[in-house]
């Protein structure tokens, strides 16, 4: 038994969050008077220095299983299996061109779906207010995930959906980010060279 789906009415008024970037003029003075030598990188430059950063760091997340570990202590980002929630996954444009509810069931990965996870509760992630900070995925982020997901999905970290993160993170990725640090350093060892 399928149900009507009330589209939505594109006519009425909307609210839009105000925006805040942080990459603007006061930034760029405090930069500048941060670093001197610097002084004649314009804010643009610094704008695709931040932005080639950004992606570089999303696209190491998507290639590596473990994904992460962000500069200057402040979380680590992995993408993870996980099962659906436990109401209907509806395809709203799906569900709009045809007039009934449409749900996606994601036959390609088995019902899985795939999850950005931001994490700072190792204790090397301490630092004051680690409560208060939060991950958002950028937009093409996220449909980078959508595309390669499909593809290479049983190669991610399964989670569960009644484990806590911290457990999951102090049990697997933490290990696995250990053990890949040994085999770095363990690499150019020689036992016989002093």
């Amino acid at each position: 038994m399928s149900k009507t789906h009330n589209s939505p009415n594109l006519t009425a008024p909307r609210f839009r969050q105000q925006a805040v970037d942080i990459l603007d003029e006061n930034f760029h003075k405090g930069f500048k008077e941060k670093y001197p030598k610097y002084e004649k990188v314009k804010l643009s430059e610094i704008k695709k220095i931040v932005k080639k950063f950004n992606e570089t760091l999303w696209e190491t997340v998507i290639d590596t299983r473990d994904g992460v570990q962000l500069p200057e202590g402040i979380g680590f980002i992995f993408l993870g299996t996980c099962m659906p929630a436990k109401d209907n996954n509806i395809d709203f444009g799906k569900s709009q061109k045809y007039g009934v509810k449409v749900t996606n069931k994601n036959w390609e990965t088995d019902g899985k779906l795939a999850k950005i996870f931001y994490s700072s509760y190792a204790n090397k992630y301490k630092f004051a207010f680690r409560e208060c900070w939060k991950f958002i995925a950028c937009r093409n982020f996220k449909r980078k995930v959508a595309k390669v997901y499909p593809e290479n999905w049983t190669m991610y970290i399964q989670v569960d959906r009644d484990r806590k993160l911290k457990s999951i993170y102090a049990s697997t990725l933490y290990k696995n980010y250990k053990k890949a640090q040994e085999e770095k350093l363990l690499k150019d060892y020689n036992d016989f060279d002093l």
